[in-house]
């Protein structure tokens, strides 16, 4: 992995570094108000040999010193000293491994010093351990020195500096253990951050669901969570990074097939909340906007979502068309949305298979393809039922939701295969609610509020358009208002979906006086 790899882990899941790190500092901390606070206590011990008349044999005598001091450390520390100071003092806790245990002796190199430390909860206690330790190896160590027929020892041990009552404790050091907690913290959340990526099997790039679905990636839809209040964007007034994201996914989508593009889109999904219906209102509403006539079908008999989002009635729809219930042109209802009528899901059928993989449901989808310049399908998820697969067979292909680090691959791939078993073609792949923060992504707002010029008003010797420029809707007859003379606004060119038999068309942002609306040329 190189750097800018772990840059953008650390990016995308700095939550985990910060909880981990704020657990480990605030677990460090506790256990350092918690601790039983110690005390340390110090002596010091001389360590001497007869010295000789020749500078020979002083040097011999130091060096037998020092040799000696590395093996009293080792004696101080054992638990038969131990056992001689408690006995000195008359008591029996600590008991002598514990009070070994608390024992520490050290020596700087080529030295005859030895410091002995002891450590309690009880400052008087550790002096009192201490002082008791060091004047009991005095008496151990000239014991052992003294040679069994009498006469001088051949080392000497004397207490150089008695231990006094300590005023501070030397553990626990708050200060440190939260440093290094912090540290430990930010250690360990780095590592989680980087475990957890290598775990994550979850769909969260274009290469991924590209090699997945083996067709192209016709949008990425962010995270807004606006659409989780109101399903439908009013594309005539948006200009959020969501509006922008559909009006780019609805540029792609003539790309799939130049000579011949799709006109019957089923969305569907691996699983249920993925953002199927939401992107499936939008697509046809960013259709819609274009002056394309979309008609929006229902196609989730089990759980259907559109006709709530859009406020139509449910009741009656494609399941009454599809029981011989009722006509196509009694259910198909036009909707607050200019060139968009909807197609609800009708009463709930106990066999949706069944009724969606009918001669009479292919049929259906026909006629609305001769109605509509664009059918779009709002259909069931594909692992938990074959509806989707059903209705994809009687469209020119399916469209593959993908939910932004929520969708993993083992879905994807059972998902696709499904349809591939089928001979449906998959047209795009759709990744959805992706974060706005992701390497590439673009906040469109600014460019459309930042851009003082595109408020100015337009001058007065604006060039009005050639007729043939006025709005689809206007040419179409939707719509019988005379035309207005339009000024053109700073922005981008915008290529539109072409209908059957037409050219793809170049749409400018222009805007009447007091208005606004769209010029295609």
């Amino acid at each position: 992995m190189e750097v800018h790899d772990y840059l953008r882990i650390l990016q995308a899941r700095w939550k985990i570094v910060a909880v981990t790190s704020a657990v480990v500092l605030f677990g460090a901390l506790v256990a350092s108000l918690l601790a039983t606070p110690q005390y340390q206590a110090s002596t010091r011990l001389f360590v001497s040999t007869s010295s000789g008349a020749s500078v020979s044999e002083i040097y011999q005598g130091n060096r037998f010193s020092q040799e000696r001091v590395a093996s009293y450390t080792k004696l101080l520390t054992g638990t038969t000293l131990a056992q001689r100071t408690l006995d000195s003092l008359g008591i029996t806790d600590p008991t002598p491994a514990e009070l070994a245990g608390k024992v520490k002796a050290s020596s700087a190199p080529d030295t005859v010093l030895i410091d002995v430390t002891v450590t309690d909860p009880s400052p008087e206690r550790a002096r009192d351990l201490a002082n008791a330790l060091s004047d009991e190896f005095v008496d151990m160590a000239r014991e052992l020195e003294t040679p069994e027929n009498g006469g001088s020892p051949a080392a000497r041990v004397v207490v150089e500096q008695h231990a006094t009552t300590p005023s501070s404790a030397v553990s626990p050091n708050t200060k440190r253990n939260v440093a290094l907690g912090l540290l430990v913290g930010v250690l360990l959340g780095i590592g989680a951050a980087v475990l957890r990526d290598r775990l994550d099997n979850t769909v969260k790039d274009r290469k991924t669901a590209e090699d997945i679905a083996g067709a192209g990636l016709v949008g990425t839809i962010p995270l807004d969570k606006e659409r989780q209040e109101t399903a439908a964007i009013v594309f005539r007034d948006a200009n959020s990074g969501s509006a922008e994201a559909y009006r780019e996914m609805r540029t792609n989508l003539q790309f799939l097939d130049v000579d011949n593009p799709p006109r019957v889109l089923v969305v569907t999904s691996a699983l249920p909340s993925e953002g199927k219906s939401t992107t499936a209102i939008n697509t046809a509403l960013v259709l819609a906007e274009a002056g394309h006539s979309v008609v929006l079908v229902e196609g989730d008999l089990r759980r259907p979502r559109v006709s709530k989002y859009l406020g139509v009635i449910g009741d009656a729809g494609f399941s009454t068309v599809l029981a011989g219930r009722a006509g196509l042109d009694d259910v198909l209802q036009p909707t607050r949305f200019e060139n968009l009528t909807v197609l609800a899901a009708g009463a709930l059928p106990p066999n949706p298979s069944e009724l969606l993989g009918s001669a009479t449901a292919k049929q259906i989808v026909e006629d609305l393809r001769t109605r509509f310049d664009y059918v779009i399908i709002d259909a069931s998820p594909l692992l938990p039922v074959t509806d989707a697969v059903v209705l994809s067979a009687a469209a020119d292909g399916a469209l593959m939701i993908v939910r932004h680090g929520k969708t993993t691959r083992e879905q994807m791939v059972r998902a696709v295969g499904n349809l591939a078993n089928a001979g449906v073609r998959v047209l795009g792949t759709i990744i959805t609610m992706a974060p706005s923060n992701r390497p590439g992504a673009y906040e469109y707002r600014y460019y459309y509020e930042s851009d003082d010029s595109a408020k100015k008003p337009a001058p007065a010797d604006a060039e009005t358009p050639h007729p043939e420029s006025a709005p689809v809707a206007a040419r179409n007859g939707a719509h019988s208002r005379a035309v207005p003379a339009y000024s053109v606004v700073p922005s981008y060119p915008e290529v539109v979906l072409p209908r059957p038999g037409e050219r793809p068309r170049v749409q400018a942002r222009l805007r009447p006086p007091g208005g606004s609306s769209d010029v295609e040329s």
